[in-house]
C-alpha cells in the first residue's frame, strides 16, 4: 500500500533583513548627513505646522540664536565643551560595557564641592590656592562617587546600571539640602552668586574671555583621551574587559583593578566639568546645576561610536540645536519643551540612519520566476533536445579518445 506524500509550498516573505559585512566609511557618513539634513527638513515641517514660519525663516532663527552676536558664539562653544567633557567621561566605562549612567550625580556632586570650597575658604586663602583647593577636592569627589558603584560591581557583580542611576538621586537630595541651608537670603533655595564682590574662586578670563579655558580644557581632554583609549595599554585592556572577561582573566588582565580604574578616571573628568562649571561659568550651584548634561552626553558617546573625536562634532550639533531653538521659543513665546522636541527629531533621524547602515532590505525574487519553476514537470525534465543528445559524447568513445591524445 504506498501513501501520497502532501507537499507543502512555503510562501517566502516579501522582504528580509540582512546584516551588512562593513559599509565604507565614506558612505556611512553621507548616510548620517543626509539622516541629519531629514532632520532639519521634519524641523521645518514641525515648525510651520506649529508656528506658521517658513523653513528659511527656522533656519535663520536657529543661526542667529548660536552665531549673531559674539557672546552667543562663546556660550555655544562652552556649552559644546561641557558636553563633550561629559561624554568623555563616560566613554572609557561604556568602552568596557560598564554602563555609567551616573554622569549626572557624579558632576553635580563636583559642583556642590567647588561651591562649598568658594562659601568656606573664600576670605581666608589666596585665590590660586582657593582654585587649586577647589579643583582637587571637586576631582577627588566625582571620582569617588564614581567609584563607590566600581565596587559593587566588582566584588559582588552588582546592576551598574541601576546602581549609578540611583546615585544621581542621591546626588540631587544632597545639593538641595546643601542649597537650602546656604540660601541667600536664608529659605529663598538659591545660594546666588557666590564671591560676587571679591571673584574668590572664579577662574581667571583669558584674553578677556570668560569661557576660553573651559574651551580649551576640553580640546586637549579631547585628544588626551583619543590616545589613551586607542594608543596606551589601559585602553587596550579597556577594549579587551569590554569584549570579554573570560578572555581578560585568561591572558592576565586583572579586571577587577581595570573595573576600579576606568571608573575613577571617567568620575574624576566628571569633577573636572563640575569645577568648570561652577568656578569657571554659573558663580553658583542648584540643584539644576548640569541640567541633564550627563544623560545627553551618553547619546553623544553613542552616536560617536565611542569615538573621541567625532564626539566633538556631535557635542557642537547639539548644542546649536538646544541654542537655537532657544532663539525660536523666545521668539515666538513657545514652552521650553519646543527646544528638546527640536534636538530630539533630528537625533531619532541620526538613530534611525544606523538601521540603514547596518542591515539592508532584500526583497523576494519575482513570482512569476518561481511559478515558472515550479511547473516544470518531470516529463518535461526528462525529455531532452536533440541537438543536445547529439552534441554529447558517447562514454564508450572515451577511452579511445584519451589514446589517442597519450599517443600523440
Amino acid at each position: 500500500m504506498t501513501t501520497a506524500k502532501k507537499t507543502v509550498h512555503v510562501r517566502e516573505p516579501l522582504f528580509h533583513l540582512a546584516k551588512r559585512d562593513n559599509m565604507p566609511r565614506h558612505k556611512a557618513l553621507l548616510i548620517r548627513l543626509i539622516a541629519i539634513a531629514v532632520g532639519l527638513l521634519i524641523i521645518c515641517i514641525f515648525g510651520y505646522a506649529i508656528i506658521q514660519w517658513t523653513p528659511l525663516d527656522i533656519l535663520v532663527t536657529l543661526k542667529e540664536g548660536t552665531f549673531d552676536t559674539a557672546n552667543r558664539r562663546w556660550a555655544l562653544m562652552e556649552s559644546t565643551a561641557l558636553l563633550l567633557l561629559l561624554s568623555l567621561a563616560v566613554t572609557p566605562a561604556f568602552r568596557m560595557r560598564f554602563w555609567n549612567i551616573g554622569a549626572e550625580g557624579q558632576t553635580l556632586i563636583s559642583c556642590l564641592v567647588t561651591g562649598a570650597c568658594m562659601l568656606k575658604f573664600g576670605d581666608k586663602v589666596p585665590n590660586p590656592v582657593l582654585i587649586l583647593i577647589a579643583l582637587v577636592s571637586a576631582v577627588a569627589v566625582g571620582a569617588l562617587w564614581a567609584l563607590i558603584p566600581a565596587i559593587f560591581k566588582a566584588f559582588w557583580n552588582t546592576n551598574e546600571t541601576l546602581f549609578t542611576l540611583m546615585m544621581n538621586y542621591i546626588a540631587a537630595q544632597i545639593t538641595s539640602y546643601f542649597v537650602y541651608i546656604w540660601s541667600t537670603p536664608k529659605g529663598s533655595g538659591h545660594v546666588g552668586v557666590i564671591n560676587q564682590s571679591t571673584q574668590a574662586g572664579w577662574l581667571t578670563n583669558l584674553a578677556g574671555q570668560d569661557y576660553l579655558l573651559t574651551i580649551l580644557i576640553a580640546v586637549v581632554m579631547t585628544f588626551v583621551s583619543y590616545i589613551y583609549l586607542n594608543y596606551c595599554k589601559h585602553g587596550y585592556e579597556i577594549s579587551v574587559v569590554g569584549e570579554s572577561e573570560k578572555t581578560a582573566r585568561y591572558i592576565g588582565i586583572n579586571v577587577k583593578t581595570v573595573i576600579l580604574r576606568t571608573m575613577i578616571i571617567s568620575g574624576a573628568i566628571c569633577g573636572l566639568t563640575g569645577f568648570l562649571i561652577v568656578a569657571g561659568a554659573d558663580h553658583t550651584f542648584i540643584k539644576d546645576s548640569v541640567g541633564g548634561l550627563g544623560f545627553t552626553a551618553i547619546m553623544v558617546s553613542w552616536l560617536a561610536k565611542f569615538n573621541p573625536i567625532a564626539m566633538a562634532f556631535f557635542s557642537f550639533l547639539i548644542a546649536f540645536l538646544e541654542k537655537g531653538a532657544k532663539e525660536i521659543t523666545t521668539q515666538t513665546r513657545l514652552d521650553a519643551s519646543f527646544g528638546s522636541i527640536v534636538v530630539g527629531l533630528v537625533i531619532f533621524c541620526i538613530i534611525g540612519c544606523e538601521f540603514f547602515i547596518n542591515y539592508s532590505i532584500r526583497f523576494r525574487r519575482k513570482e512569476k520566476a518561481k511559478e515558472a519553476v515550479a511547473n516544470v514537470t518531470p516529463s518535461d525534465r526528462a525529455e531532452t533536445p536533440e541537438s543536445e543528445s547529439d552534441s554529447e559524447e558517447d562514454p564508450e568513445n572515451k577511452p579511445e579518445a584519451a589514446e589517442e591524445e597519450a599517443e600523440s
